[in-house]
């Protein structure tokens, strides 16, 4: 089954290239509410989202003719969404302060079943405690934890060090915690 979805969209794909506006449709409606989401997660700001995302579909239908096809579309749109949002946080100048001289590591954990059941319960506490998190954290938080970045990733993205990134990262999760112990 999975196969023949990704025959679908590669013909939804093929259908775009060619010119048709229902295919471009189909394929905004097949990943609109995804990538909606993502922006909703950056930008906390439900009109900022709804903006970037437009620009970041128009930018999409533009360069699509430059999808290589070395990764699935759905990853491709997914960081040229990623790379919209960035912008918009730049552009009004909410991204991060340099600390690299706070950088500090804070090991993960690993998780017993107990402790996964337990963090079952957690998470509509997790994501409202990110949510709250200053843009910063907030950004490279979710570059790491939802989007799969590395932290060499993040850094390049955002033009920070990698140590800005840990200690970004350090630091979310260290409010995240005073914020589930209240």
């Amino acid at each position: 089954m999975e196969q023949s979805i990704t025959e679908d969209i590669d013909s939804l794909v093929e259908k775009c290239l060619a010119g048709n506006h229902k295919a471009q449709f189909d394929l905004y409606r097949t990943f609109s509410k995804a990538m909606y989401n993502t922006c909703l997660r950056f930008l906390s700001d439900t009109r900022d989202a709804e903006e970037v995302l437009q620009n970041a579909f128009i930018l999409i239908f533009k360069n699509l003719p430059s999808f290589r096809r070395d990764a699935t579309i759905g990853a491709w749109i997914k960081k040229i969404v990623i790379h919209q949002c960035i912008n918009r946080l730049k552009e009004k100048n909410l991204l991060l302060q340099d600390l690299n001289h706070l950088h500090f590591e804070i090991p993960d954990e690993e998780n017993s079943h107990e402790q996964s059941e337990y963090n079952q319960t957690m998470i509509p506490m997790i994501t409202k405690a990110i949510a709250a998190l200053p843009m910063g954290y907030k950004t490279v938080c979710n570059l790491y934890l939802f989007e799969g970045y590395d932290h060499e990733e993040i850094a390049d993205i955002l033009n920070i060090s990698v140590a800005t990134s840990k200690s970004q990262y350090s630091r979310a999760k260290q409010k995240i915690r005073e914020t589930l112990s209240k």
